[in-house]
This record gives structure tokens, C-alpha cells and sequence, in this order.
């Protein structure tokens, strides 16, 4: 496994992901992606499975203490005296006294910043959140949040992948100004990258899969983590299969072909992206 350092703490760069997984399959794919190596698991109140995260958590012989939590706040729960309150309840329904790291999950522009970050903050001081970080985050918003405000943020978690490398390279590079991470979801784009020829292609080269060339992209750059969801354990253990191979420079500039700019996520209340 390879580790970040982001302000004094060790991420795992590889994370399982949990959305679209509840009730036992949910569970049981947590359980596993412990079982083969996986530390940073990441859910969030919109997922609907906290529990089910929590439950393997409870059964799998990894100690609490290894395993990177994080969890996100709905942007519906942002005011002052909401997000305490929703705090509690992931807390609650995770069965730990604490996560590794608490986002927001999306901006949301109706309740303002400030309140909303010093309730983030008053968790974290409050020892139920080791750190703090936020989600689908613009430029904008990071200025408005680092820049004006003093938030210390661990991170910005945003889609992140081969094919939209060029609209996120802003942030990439503001994200390691501050000493952030940017944390990559969709690092597979919902599928779509899987079948990409391209990638097949280098991927023969060295005995892996068009996925674990996109995912080891990701992971050779600084500063990037990522965190990949399957219901497949045979795609759970290949997730962990991706530090035994180099990809070439002429890898990488076939790679950066691919940049087309597709987003995956893209819901009519998101932010104007940058």
C-alpha cells in the first residue's frame, strides 16, 4: 500500500468506496476489502449504508485504529444547528466515537460558508472527527473557504480521472499549494474507463487490466488518492493489484490522449464547474 502524507497523517492512497452497496452485501464487501488489504473506506449519509459500513467494521479483525473512516455530511444538514446533530447520528450508525475524516459532501450555497465551517470544525475540536475536509468543492469555494475563511482542509474530494485530467488540473495544483489531498471518486468513470481500448492495450503490456492502468495513473501522481467501489471481489482484489508495475512515458502520453473532458457525475443542483 501506498501512503500520503497530508498534514502529519498517513492516507491510503487506495480507498473502498461504498456507494451504491447496502444492507449485507454492503457489509460483506467491507469485510473483504479489510480482509485483502484495504484501510481507507469511505461511506456517507447520502449512501444510505453507514451501518452496514459500521457492521463490518465491528466484525473484521482489522483494529479501528488502522482503518481511515470517513464519512460525509448531506449538504441539506449544513446549518449551524444541523450539522452537530447529523454528525451525531453518522457517529451512531457507524458504531465509533469518531471518523478519520468528516466531509461535506457537495456545497451548498444557501447557508453560508462560515457557519457551516465552524460547525465542521466544532466536531472536529470536539475529538468526532479527526479531520476535516470537503467535497465537490470549486476554486471558488476553496478561496472562499482556505483563502477567507482559515479552513483547514484535509481535502477535496471531486471526480477524478484519465478522462477529465485537464478540467481538475487547477484544483490538483491549489490542492497541493495548501497541502491537501485531492481524493479521487469515480477513478473508473462508472464503467467506462474499464473498456477503454487504449488502456487494454498498455495494460497487456504488463499482465493487468485497462482498470489497474488508470488506477496506477492515479496513484503515481502527488498529492491524489482514490477511492474505487465494486460489488465484485475479483475487482476488489485487482483495486489492491496496481503497485507491482511502472507505466513507461510513452504509457503515460497515450494516457493523456484520453483526456476528453467526460464527467460521470454530474446532478442538475451541482456547482458551475470550474
Amino acid at each position: 500500500m501506498k501512503y500520503l502524507n497530508v498534514k502529519g497523517e498517513r492516507l491510503p492512497v487506495v480507498g473502498f468506496g461504498t456507494s451504491g452497496l447496502n444492507g449485507g452485501k454492503c457489509t460483506r464487501m467491507v469485510e473483504f476489502a479489510l480482509d485483502v488489504g484495504y484501510r481507507h473506506i469511505d461511506t456517507a449519509q447520502g449512501y444510505a449504508n453507514e451501518a452496514a459500513v459500521g457492521r463490518a467494521i465491528a466484525r473484521t479483525r482489522v483494529p479501528r485504529e488502522d482503518i481511515f473512516l470517513v464519512t460525509k455530511i448531506w449538504r441539506s444538514d449544513f446549518g449551524a444547528r444541523d450539522l452537530p446533530r447529523s454528525a451525531e447520528d453518522s457517529l451512531r450508525a457507524l458504531g465509533t466515537g469518531y471518523v478519520d475524516l468528516l466531509l461535506l459532501h457537495w456545497p451548498n450555497d444557501a447557508i453560508p460558508l462560515a457557519e457551516t465551517l465552524a460547525a465542521l470544525a466544532a466536531v472536529k475540536t470536539a475529538g468526532k472527527a479527526r479531520h476535516i475536509g470537503v467535497g465537490n468543492f470549486t476554486l471558488a469555494h476553496m478561496e472562499e473557504a482556505v483563502d477567507r475563511l482559515g479552513a483547514d482542509l484535509f481535502c477535496n474530494q471531486i471526480e477524478y480521472h484519465v478522462r477529465l485530467a485537464g478540467a481538475q488540473r487547477r484544483m490538483l495544483s491549489r490542492l497541493r499549494r495548501d497541502g491537501s489531498a485531492l481524493v479521487a471518486y469515480s477513478p473508473l468513470g462508472r464503467g467506462l474507463i474499464p473498456r477503454d481500448k487504449t488502456l487494454a492495450r498498455i495494460g497487456a503490456q504488463y499482465g493487468k487490466t485497462a482498470a489497474q492502468v488508470a488506477l496506477r495513473w492515479l496513484a503515481d501522481q502527488d498529492g491524489v488518492a482514490f477511492i474505487t467501489r465494486t460489488g465484485n471481489e475479483a475487482h476488489c482484489r485487482e483495486g489492491m493489484a496496481i503497485f507491482d508495475f511502472d507505466l513507461s512515458d510513452d504509457d503515460r502520453a497515450a494516457i493523456a490522449a484520453l483526456d476528453d473532458g467526460t464527467r460521470v457525475i454530474d446532478p442538475g443542483w451541482r456547482p458551475r464547474w470550474d
